[in-house]
């Protein structure tokens, strides 16, 4: 069989709508001969009779009422083709891949902002990731991975745009019952740890926060022990309520709790902060407009969802 002419099926469903050929010309815009050889042709095409023709106009036979019914279906769906493709040309449809660390999860930004995500953009998919910084950077590299958010910019990626859009400060991860919980109320001196065992989050994984960490050990006189390397930071903690030493975190694990953690905040001196960063490729991102809309549109989001709480996290901003 052949292609059915959407034409066809349009002046089929306003004949079988008016009830009438003349009326159903007149709304068409066409004269009554070419419509008729219009109906006559889809009845020639499918070898039925779709229409029975009374004095008083027409109606359509058991068949017709069926194609009446899926034509309508068909026509509906075609005059929605374009504001689908329009939505995805902006953007505002298709699949979005996204990744994420473990602790970026942990914010309470990152999951707003994927809410909010899906609120504004319904008709997009948005596909899910975990996994750390180095690899989901090198992700979005290979093509796999929209967007990141990571915790480390690693170097050497000049295809990649990474920028920093908060930061929170660390907190001094403890077990529970050690010395430093009975004797701080408040923020922790970093020197006050100088004989602790360290217990970090392994260095390729993470190597923007580890670095950080040692570096504040270093102004503070310093040289940190380190007595573990875990792979992940929910790791670190589980190490540390083990009783094998101290951490230092992200403020957001605190949500994460552990058994057996308890978390101090550091003195301002430590200048020791988390930061979060937005990764993508420059660009093309996937090597077509489509994709590269839809990357656009969720980092403006971002940043839309930064304004917006921009109030109540400047902290997080450094400023």
């Amino acid at each position: 069989m052949a292609t059915i002419d959407l034409r066809r099926l349009k002046a089929f469903v306003t004949v079988v709508e008016e009830g009438n050929i003349t009326r159903a010309a007149q709304r068409l815009f066409i004269q009554q001969p070419p419509l008729t050889r219009l109906l006559q042709s889809l009845e020639d095409e499918f070898g039925v009779k779709l229409l029975s023709r009374y004095p008083r106009g027409v109606e359509p036979t058991d068949i017709g009422k069926v194609l009446f019914k899926e034509a309508k279906a068909l026509l509906a769906q075609a005059d929605s083709l374009g504001a689908t493709m329009l939505r995805a040309t902006e953007g505002k449809q298709g699949d979005i891949r996204i990744g994420f660390t473990s602790s970026a999860a942990l914010h309470a930004f990152v999951p707003n902002v994927l809410r909010r995500y899906r609120e504004v953009y319904p008709q997009v998919t948005a596909q899910l990731e975990e996994s750390g910084s180095t690899e989901l950077l090198q992700a979005l590299v290979n093509r796999t991975l929209d967007v990141a958010f990571v915790r480390t910019p690693v170097l050497g990626m000049p295809e990649l745009k990474i920028e920093r859009i908060l930061q929170e400060p660390m907190m001094v991860a403890l077990p529970d019952g050690h010395p430093l919980v009975q004797q701080h109320s408040g923020p922790v001196a970093l020197n006050t740890l100088i004989n602790e065992g360290f217990i970090l989050y392994r260095r390729p994984a993470g190597q923007g926060l580890y670095d950080a960490i040692l570096a504040a050990c270093y102004r503070a006189g310093f040289s940190p022990r380190i007595v573990q390397e875990a792979p992940r930071l929910t790791s670190c903690l589980s190490l540390v309520g083990a009783g094998l030493g101290v951490s230092i975190v992200p403020a957001c694990m605190v949500r994460l709790g552990g058994d057996g953690v308890v978390y101090l905040p550091l003195s301002e001196q430590a200048e020791l902060h988390a930061p979060l960063y937005l990764a993508y490729r420059k660009g093309g991102q996937r090597k077509d407009s489509q994709s590269s809309a839809m990357i656009t549109t969720f980092c403006e989001l971002v940043k839309s969802q930064l304004e917006e709480g921009d109030n109540q996290r400047l902290d997080f901003y450094g400023r």
